[in-house]
């Protein structure tokens, strides 16, 4: 696995770490029951602190992506499977939206604006 930063970037590190492993998982370069490396190691290779990078992976406990137990470290859960398998479409939504002048921003924002809604 291959993480990612740009420390020129608006967005915090902590952000940019689970978006390139959210990334990795969307695309199944990381499978359910593969551990994600320490977080130690993570940080060390990065160069920054290693509460960064657990914030990131705490991120990612909370979207069910991640399962974080004590010895055990961070494991990817089966909830990587469905994420996979929703990668092409959201590639696709996301080619669609730049070949209309949408940014990847206005686009999140509208599926957002979507959450709660039923379709009955």
């Amino acid at each position: 696995m291959l993480i990612r930063i740009d420390p020129t970037r608006e967005e915090p590190v902590f952000a940019q770490i689970a978006t390139s492993i959210r990334g990795d998982i969307a695309s199944g370069r990381v499978a359910p029951g593969e551990r994600l490396p320490a977080a130690k190691q993570v940080a060390a290779s990065l160069g920054v602190n290693a509460h960064t990078v657990l914030h990131a992976y705490q991120e990612l406990r909370d979207e069910g992506l991640v399962d974080m137990r004590p010895g055990r470290g961070a494991v990817v859960t089966q909830a990587a499977v469905a994420a996979a398998a929703l990668h092409d479409d959201i590639s696709a939504l996301v080619a669609r939206a730049r070949e209309r002048g949408v940014s990847v921003d206005m686009l999140v924002s509208l599926i957002r604006s979507r959450e709660g809604e039923r379709n009955d």
